[in-house]
C-alpha cells in the first residue's frame, strides 16, 4: 500500500465529518444563502482534495494528463467558490462580517490546487508538493468553515 492510498480513509472521514456536521442543523443552515453557498465550497474543495490524491494512485497516468485533469477539477470546484463569493457579497444582512475573510479562505486550496496542476502539466517538480499542500489546505478550510457556520447558526 502507497503513502497515498494510507491517507484516503483519513480524507473521507474528514469530507464525511464535514457532511453530518452540516446535516445536523440543515434546517437552519439553509436558511441562509451565504451558508449553504460556503458549506458547498468547503465539500468541493474536499472532493477536489480526493479526486486529485486518488488520480494520484494512478501509476500509469501520465504527467501531463494529471497535471490537465487537476488544472479541469480545480476550476470545477472553483465554480462552488465563485458562486460563495457572490451570495456573500450580495448578501443584504447588516450583521454579515468579515466578508472578504469569508469569500477568501475557499479560493486557497483552489490557488494551491491550480498551481499544483500547472507544475505537474510543466514537469516541475514541485507539483506534487503542491497537491500536497493543496489537500491540506482543502481539509483546514473545510473544517474551519464548518465550524464557522456551525457557530453562525447556533448564535
Amino acid at each position: 500500500m502507497t503513502e497515498l492510498e494510507l491517507w484516503s480513509d483519513f480524507n473521507v472521514a474528514l469530507a464525511g465529518l464535514v457532511i453530518v456536521a452540516a446535516s445536523v442543523n440543515i434546517k437552519e443552515i439553509i436558511q441562509a444563502a451565504t451558508l449553504t453557498a460556503r458549506l458547498a465550497a468547503a465539500i468541493a474543495a474536499l472532493v477536489l482534495a480526493l479526486v486529485v490524491s486518488s488520480l494520484g494512485l494512478i501509476r500509469t497516468i501520465d504527467p501531463a494528463w494529471y497535471g490537465a485533469v487537476v488544472i479541469a477539477c480545480t476550476l470545477i470546484a472553483g465554480v462552488f467558490q465563485v458562486n460563495a463569493t457572490r451570495v456573500i457579497a450580495t448578501d443584504p444582512a447588516p450583521e454579515d462580517r468579515a466578508r472578504i475573510l469569508k469569500s477568501t479562505l475557499g479560493f486557497l486550496p483552489i490557488a494551491a490546487y491550480l498551481a499544483a496542476g500547472a507544475a505537474v502539466l510543466l514537469g516541475h517538480p514541485s507539483g506534487l508538493y503542491l497537491a500536497a499542500a493543496g489537500a491540506l489546505i482543502a481539509i483546514t478550510a473545510a473544517i474551519l468553515v464548518s465550524w464557522i457556520v456551525l457557530v453562525e447558526v447556533l448564535r
